[in-house]
């Protein structure tokens, strides 16, 4: 029987998960290990700093109380697959997506990361919300969508090593098809609400940016610092489809499949950095 283990950055009662959870089930034992309250925009952060707490709720369903999505996945294969590691590790359903620069902040990210340098094929699932960031009507979409690409996977479509696959669901019940996509270039300001306490003491509540973005086609040549080679050598592949950013794909309709790999290092700015030095 294939292993799947599952976590979110919502939080263990969150509806996206419990609907990951249904979607996954048939393909095997789904072991579901998630922290106990929301951790959105923890980033890829290991509690290394107060002891945590493993409570089941129910039959492999596991809450982890102070615990991100990555300390989720380390202690889960450090403590509940002690014999043998999951077939698989899925990351969501997020409320809300995951594109671009953002995936860097992303507990949902981070925890497919953290399977993935464990050495589990792992993968990340956002869905996108209107702006108004009500709650999705249905998950159907999103479970349809991790059903395909899990049993893929299982079936015999391993993911290179250090590398995992980051998923956005556009909003509705139905798609265009599936898109392979790059990590748009996120455009952020300043959402900062400023206030007083009731104590008269000054604070600051970070709000959410503005779906904003900016295709990297459309950067000059002189900024394109970032996988320019590795761009053109995907735009020249006879089989591949017009490349555009994950974001385009998702406000078009179409699920968004980015490839993402750990190794964040700029070969193409080595050169220039010898010669500073």
């Amino acid at each position: 029987m294939k292993e799947i283990l599952l976590t979110n950055d919502d939080g263990f009662d969150s509806l996206g998960l419990k609907s990951l959870k249904e979607a996954l089930s048939a393909l095997g034992r789904v072991v579901v290990v998630a922290p106990a309250r929301e951790k959105s925009a923890c980033g890829h952060g290991l509690n290394i700093s107060q002891p945590l707490f493993l409570t089941p709720i129910e039959k492999d369903y596991y809450k982890l109380d102070d615990g991100s999505p990555t300390d989720c996945v380390y202690l889960a294969l450090n403590t509940l697959y002690k014999n043998r590691k999951p077939d698989l590790i899925v990351s969501g359903i997020n409320i809300g997506c995951n594109m671009g620069e953002d995936v860097t902040y992303s507990g949902t990210v981070a925890g497919a990361m953290e399977g993935t340098l464990l050495g589990v094929p792992s993968m990340a699932i956002s869905q996108l919300v209107p702006k108004d960031g009500a709650l999705p009507e249905s998950y159907a979409l999103a479970q349809q969508v991790a059903n395909d690409l899990a049993r893929k996977i299982l079936e015999g479509n391993p993911l290179p090593p250090r590398r995992f696959l980051n998923v956005n669901i556009p909003i509705g019940t139905e798609s265009k098809g599936y898109k392979i996509t790059e990590l748009g270039m996120r455009i952020y300001g300043n959402h900062i609400a400023e206030s007083i306490s009731p104590r008269g003491k000054r604070y600051y509540w970070l709000g959410m940016d503005t779906l904003e973005w900016q295709e990297r086609s459309q950067r000059k040549a002189s900024d394109e610092s970032c996988g320019a080679e590795s761009r053109a050598d995907f735009a020249l592949d006879s089989g591949a489809q017009e490349l555009c950013s994950d974001f385009a794909a998702v406000m078009s309709g179409y699920v968004s499949i980015t490839p993402l790999d750990v190794n964040l290092t700029s070969y193409q700015d080595m050169r220039a950095l010898r010669q500073w030095l």
